[in-house]
């Protein structure tokens, strides 16, 4: 039996090899493409997400910052309210004393300075011009009614640096 020559079946061999590597080749090839393809969708996801990430820091990072200066506003405006309930203050009050005499007293935390009553001049005796009444200090006064003109029950007062009238109730006469 005569198969030819040796040196074509080695040839033959040695393709048919080559076309099995090749094969195999075209095959890792298809793979490694696929994997290639997949790992750049995988990075363009990637790329996605860290821009909303970045975005989400970016909308998180102001929304702090707008927190922070609503919380020092806040806090700004507390200290200002509590500066002003500290403030020393006017308190003014009449209280009857006897007979004809009513006394202006002043509770507050503050000297009423330059104290004028608007009210009722021919009820009460004339109080000086520049009146000043300390905290916790008491200034007498005398209102004398008549049939035509009674003790007002109110007195409007003003005072420096307070030049919106305050209405002081006038108690009535006891005994």
């Amino acid at each position: 039996m005569d198969m030819g020559d040796a040196p074509g079946w080695v040839g033959a061999g040695l393709g048919l090899a080559a076309f099995i590597v090749s094969l195999r080749s075209v095959k890792h090839s298809k793979r490694a493409a696929d994997a290639a393809e997949g790992s750049a969708t995988a990075a363009e996801q990637s790329v996605v997400e860290t821009r909303r990430s970045s975005d989400a820091a970016e909308r998180s990072a102001t929304a702090a910052e707008e927190t922070l200066a609503d919380q020092r506003r806040e806090a700004a405006e507390r200290r200002r309210q509590e500066e002003e309930a500290h403030r020393p203050r006017v308190k003014l009050r009449i209280e009857h004393r006897n007979r004809a005499v009513w006394e202006l007293i002043n509770y507050g935390t503050a000297r009423a300075e330059n104290v004028r009553c608007l009210d009722a001049p021919g009820a009460r005796d004339e109080w000086p011009v520049g009146l000043s009444v300390a905290a916790g200090d008491v200034y007498p006064f005398m209102m004398a009614g008549s049939m035509q003109d009674p003790v007002p029950s109110v007195l409007r007062v003003v005072w420096e640096g307070h030049d919106e009238p305050v209405l002081l109730r006038v108690p009535p006469r006891i005994g």
